[in-house]
């Protein structure tokens, strides 16, 4: 490979050299900074890139993405805005009139509380218009999934069919399911999907890739709600040269033994790293399963305890053990709280095994606890563009006074926590541009401003996409910053992303 010189105006995100003009690259690694003569007299032979009319800075990370699921989403019936159940029925009505009879009919995004109304779906609401193809929608948080009755008749559930441990089967009066199935009570009907083709994995994979790498994404950290096929799919496109993202990949504590068994430790692979083990602690304010410390404002219950503390900690050191870093998904309060105390316990080993600890999404806390992600030094994987639509679910379920600590950036920020920001895609567009806008103006779905003294700087988001998510991977070292020894993963834009609002032009890779 031969030696690259990109002209440009750099933001650098390095403390003691902020701002350069050039940069100097061979073999997707930063060799200097400084002007094009300086450069030149260290490069002569130098091809020179002129990106001047643009900004550049380190490549963007998203942080909390499920890539595969994304790229699949890509191609089901998109629900986020439908305004009521008679759309969304509607909507997926036009996909069943595309469809053979019995294929399968899958959709994403819905939100009851744009629907304005508290009550699941039901069965009963999709049964008219899809009596010959089963269909699971999931709701925009992702733990809530809406079925027909063909698809409940196809998984076997019944009125006797008792709740899986960390699920709900929604049951009417007469103790009837009733078409929503929440958490781990999905996987019931999950398990009889139609068996996915290698090759459809590694087309979904490919799309999913591609649309980040377009919107100006060069890494993502992909979670694991996602079968172990979809990892061996990425690996394929990297075999195959064919994947444009560097990616920070975890999988299911469930396969803690199989990577026990092959003796695959933490950290390994090339553009594709396997890092993380995930953990659920609960589950989402919108479908009323994030655990929480008191019940929900108007209801008794407090949400769906996932996986436990004693799970975590059990299993949390069994990761660590084999290098891999525990990943936790924690929403409510109470889960917070209660993986924070796990994430304390494991500290130790995980300095010892120099591991970092990170905790997703960190949405609702108790006041009490804030400063403890500071002082524990745990990466805080947050994900902004969640905010605007879930406004209307805090105010309606958790109140003004919980409210003031929920999406808390600013105040986590304050205790020395450092922010790893990201979309949750499918849960959320990816789109950087709309994820800058929820971090910086704290604006409702209606425009009005909720909780702005919580809100980021433009140049916290940008660090939150770059230096935060470096940090989170354990990658602080040699990622997430332009400066010599660093990665040449960059991205163009149009303007200053730290002075005004600015369009990602696309990623470099140098």
């Amino acid at each position: 490979m031969h030696a690259k010189i990109i002209l440009s105006n750099i933001i650098t995100l390095h403390p003691s050299h902020p701002r350069a003009s050039g940069v100097l690259v061979l073999e997707n690694r930063v060799q200097a900074l400084g002007s094009l003569e300086e450069l030149r007299e260290l490069a002569p032979k130098a091809e020179v890139l002129d990106h001047r009319d643009f900004f550049l800075t380190p490549g963007l990370t998203d942080a909390h993405i499920h890539l595969v699921g994304y790229g699949f989403s890509l191609q089901n019936v998109k629900l986020e805005a439908t305004c009521s159940v008679l759309e969304a029925v509607s909507w997926v009505s036009e996909r069943v009139a595309r469809v053979a009879g019995g294929d399968w009919i899958f959709g994403n995004g819905f939100d009851r509380s744009l629907w304005g109304q508290t009550d699941y779906p039901t069965a009963a609401d999709l049964d008219e218009i899809s009596p010959n193809n089963p269909v699971a929608l999931w709701s925009r948080d992702g733990h809530g999934l809406w079925c027909n009755s063909l698809a409940l008749k196809i998984a076997g559930i019944t009125s006797s069919t008792p709740n899986p441990h960390g699920g709900v089967i929604v049951q009417n009066i007469h103790a009837k399911p009733t078409g929503m199935l929440l958490e781990n009570a999905m996987e019931l009907v999950k398990r009889v999907f139609p068996t996915q083709k290698l090759k459809d994995v590694v087309a979904a994979a490919k799309l999913g890739a591609s649309d980040m790498a377009h919107r100006g994404f060069t890494c993502v950290h992909t979670m694991a709600l996602e079968p172990i096929d979809y990892l061996h799919a990425m690996w394929e496109l990297e075999a195959r040269g064919e994947m444009p993202l560097r990616i920070w990949a975890s999988i299911s504590h469930s396969q803690l033994e199989h990577l026990q068994h092959t003796g695959l430790r933490g950290g390994v692979g090339n553009r594709i790293k396997l890092c993380g083990v995930k953990f659920f602690a609960d589950g989402a304010l919108g479908s009323r399963t994030a655990l929480m410390l008191e019940p929900y404002l108007g209801f008794e219950d407090s949400g769906v305890q996932v996986d436990g503390k004693e799970t975590f900690l059990e299993r949390g050191r069994l990761a660590l053990e084999l290098g891999f870093s525990p990943v936790v998904h924690a929403i409510g309060d109470r889960a917070n709280r209660e993986m924070l105390d796990v994430l304390e316990e494991l500290t130790p080993l995980a300095l010892a095994q120099n591991v970092r600890l990170r905790l997703e999404h960190a949405q609702h806390l108790h006041p009490d606890d804030i400063a403890r992600f500071g002082a524990l030094g745990v990466a805080v994987s947050v994900q902004p563009i969640h905010a605007p639509g879930d406004v209307q679910n805090i105010q309606r379920l958790l109140g003004e006074t919980r409210g003031k600590t929920t999406f808390a950036f600013r105040s986590l920020l304050k205790t020395g926590a450092v922010l790893a920001l990201g979309s949750d895609a499918p849960v959320a567009t990816p789109d950087p541009i709309l994820g800058f806008q929820a971090a910086v103006k704290r604006l409702d779905l209606s425009g009005q401003p909720w909780n702005v003294d919580q809100a980021l700087t433009r140049l916290e988001t940008l660090q939150g996409y770059t230096t935060g998510a470096a940090f989170a991977a354990g990658w602080e070292g040699w990622y997430g910053q332009v400066a010599p020894g660093f990665a040449a993963d960059f991205t163009l834009w149009d303007k200053d992303p730290t002075l005004e609002d600015a369009t990602p032009v696309r990623a470099l890779i140098a």
